[in-house]
Parts: C-alpha cells; sequence; structure tokens
C-alpha cells in the first residue's frame, strides 16, 4: 500500500467521522427509526410475551412468582432480624417490602431477556434491516406487561397491609418512567456489550443474584446508619425503589426530606429530593449515552454474531 493511499484512506475515513452525527442527531435518527418500525417493535413485544407464555402450566401466575418469592423470602429475613433486634414487624414493613419487590423484578426479568436478545435472534440481526434498538426494548416492553400483572395483585392485597390512597401516588408514575427508562438503558448497553463478549451474560447473572443485597429491596437504608445510607443510595435503582415504598405506603411528599429513628435512637436522614434527581440523571443520560452507543456500533454487529 502506497502512501498515497494511506492519505486518501485516511481521508476518507476523517470525512466520514465528520459527516457522523452529534448525540443530539443520533437520538433523532433513532426516535424517527422506532418511529417508522413501530409496528414492528409491537409485533417483536407480542411475540416476546407469546413465547414466554406458551405451553406453560402457570400462564400468567409466572409473572406473580417472582416477586412473590422475593416478598416470602425478604418476610423471613425480617421476621429473622426482627427477632435479633427485638423490634416487631409490622404490617407497613411488609408493604414496603411487597412495593419494592415489583420494580425490582421488573429490573431483574428485563435485563435477564434483554441480554440475550441480539444473540438469541441471530438470523434477524444479520439478514435483515431494521433498527436493532427494537431488541433489548421488546425484551424490555415484554416484562413490562409482566409488570402490570403483578401490579394488580398488589394493589389488591395492599389495603389489607394498611396502605391507603394519598397524594403520594401521583409520584408513582414518575418514578416507573424512570425505571423503564434506567431499565431500557441498561439493556441495550449490555445486549451490546454480550454481543461483542459473549461471557457478558455470565457476569449479569451473577450480578442480578447478587444484586439484591446491594439494593434496598428486602431491607431500608436507614438499617445501615447515616453513612451506609448515603452509600446504598449510590446505587441508582435505590432512590427509585425508596422513592416508590415512602410515596405509596408512607404518603410522603418526594420533593420533601424525611428523616426517622433507627433502632438506635439516632435521626437518619432517608430521603431527599436529590435522590430522585440522582436516579434521573442515570436514567436519562444512560438511556441516551447507550442508545448513541448502540446505535453506532449496529452496523459492524453482523460481523460478531
Amino acid at each position: 500500500m502506497t502512501e498515497a493511499t494511506i492519505v486518501a484512506d485516511r481521508d476518507i475515513y476523517r470525512s466520514d467521522a465528520d459527516r457522523r452525527p452529534g448525540v443530539v442527531g443520533t437520538l433523532r435518527e433513532i426516535g424517527t427509526d422506532l418511529w417508522r418500525f413501530r409496528d414492528l417493535l409491537y409485533q417483536m413485544t407480542r411475540r416476546d410475551i407469546r413465547i414466554r407464555y406458551k405451553q406453560a402450566i402457570m400462564g400468567f401466575g409466572w409473572a406473580i412468582f417472582m416477586p412473590l418469592m422475593v416478598i416470602m423470602a425478604g418476610v423471613l429475613i425480617r421476621i429473622a432480624m426482627a427477632q435479633v433486634s427485638g423490634s416487631p414487624l409490622d404490617r407497613s414493613h411488609i408493604a414496603g417490602l411487597a412495593v419494592k419487590s415489583l420494580p425490582w423484578s421488573f429490573f431483574v426479568g428485563a435485563i435477564g431477556f434483554g441480554v440475550n436478545s441480539l444473540t438469541g435472534n441471530m438470523n434477524l440481526v444479520s439478514k435483515i434491516y431494521f433498527p436493532r434498538e427494537v431488541m433489548p426494548l421488546s425484551a424490555t416492553l415484554a416484562q413490562l406487561f409482566d409488570t402490570s400483572i403483578s401490579a394488580l395483585f398488589l394493589i389488591v392485597i395492599l389495603p389489607f397491609l394498611g396502605v391507603r390512597f394519598t397524594t403520594g401516588l401521583f409520584w408513582v408514575p414518575v418514578i416507573l418512567l424512570l425505571l423503564v427508562t434506567f431499565t431500557g438503558a441498561t439493556a441495550l448497553l449490555l445486549s451490546c456489550a454480550n454481543l461483542f463478549f459473549r461471557d457478558v451474560k455470565y457476569i449479569v447473572q451473577v450480578l442480578l443474584t447478587f444484586g439484591i443485597f446491594f439494593t434496598p429491596v428486602i431491607f431500608e437504608p436507614m438499617m445501615l446508619g447515616q453513612l451506609g445510607a448515603k452509600l446504598i443510595m449510590l446505587n441508582p435503582l435505590a432512590p427509585l425503589l425508596e422513592g416508590m415504598r415512602i410515596s405509596v405506603v408512607l404518603g410522603h411528599n418526594l420533593l420533601e426530606p424525611l428523616s426517622e429513628l433507627n433502632h438506635h435512637g439516632v435521626m437518619v436522614l432517608v430521603w431527599t429530593p436529590w435522590y430522585l434527581a440522582y436516579s434521573a440523571v442515570w436514567a436519562i443520560g444512560g438511556l441516551a449515552l447507550a442508545a448513541t452507543l448502540f446505535h453506532r456500533l449496529e452496523n459492524v454487529f453482523a460481523e460478531y454474531i
């Protein structure tokens, strides 16, 4: 290869890089493509749901099974903790556990299916043109369908756990929107990474298995003390789960701080609006960065199938 050819190739590469749109332009392209292929997104989501329940003995009962198992395991752990500490376990604790188990189960299920969404559809990815973002996003939406079934069950049992209608419930759609956004961003990023590095799915399985111990699902952050509560809330999911519990069970306005006494009589900051802003930055910023990276790499996906 002559020096003139190298220079020409370098100039062509630079010209292509110059024409490459920025983050805003890339996001606009993604939005346009997804709108054009919205019917495909709907059909892929429908297909994922039908495959999940095809020839299943329990049917839609599987949508309730995982959150129910999380609740039962959490209740047993909380009973053991109550026996050791000598503090009572009341209905509000169980209600908080039930409320947080739902978004956690959604996240785990969506990521579990989403990480394999590209490698599990190799024929489509390598042969047919469509925005590849459809794959992980359809897995996320299919899991959202499961979660909606679980939510109906949760709505029925919460009044028996002492939860009443308050204005705090108006925060639920905001939290759910951020949760779906963050989950979609994570699914996009991990499905792309798993295509290039096939052991990513195993790493994700380990993280999802033990992640419940680093996310306030079966416990409240205040149990860890002032410093521990702040550290655990660095997990982007933690403010969303705690915000759900505080708004639904306690009826608290998430725009106002909240402090509670722990078992040692120490006042611990349970909630601050900055926690919600922190998760919002992770959700919105993460989706923008993950979608941009995914979109710019999808042209070489077929080479790694």
